[in-house]
């Protein structure tokens, strides 16, 4: 589906906006940290580390259904004003293809859908 309103460039104001917001949250827990990408697109890493390993030493997939649902939801709440709207997630789906033991992950967003109600 393509982007037909413009991209959304996001940058360092954003992500410490976002940082701020997420102060004493799961975000904060699980030690994601947001950022942009040469495009502009906000990014998000999960360490793959104690906090987010399941008890075979793989991602867990609550960690990596968080790390999408984190990012997609602050993306989000960064393009409204947050004194007259709320962002909630309503729907995660995620296939893992691959284990991971260590290092970290990255999340990119990109904007498909643009509603008065809904962002996808």
């Amino acid at each position: 589906m393509p982007n037909t309103f413009g991209p959304m460039v996001f940058t360092k104001e954003h992500v410490d906006r976002a940082d701020i917001l997420c102060r004493g949250t799961l975000v904060e827990h699980l030690g994601i940290r947001f950022g942009v990408d040469a495009q502009g697109r906000f990014t998000a890493d999960l360490p793959v580390n104690e906090r987010t390993l399941q008890p075979a030493g793989l991602l867990h997939g609550g960690a990596t259904a968080a790390l999408a649902e984190s990012l997609g939801s602050m993306g989000s709440a960064l393009m409204i004003d947050l004194d007259r709207q709320g962002v909630v997630g309503i729907e995660v789906n995620a296939n893992h293809l691959r284990g991971v033991r260590s290092g970290s992950v990255r999340a990119t967003g990109e904007l498909v859908h643009l509603g008065r109600t809904t962002h996808v």
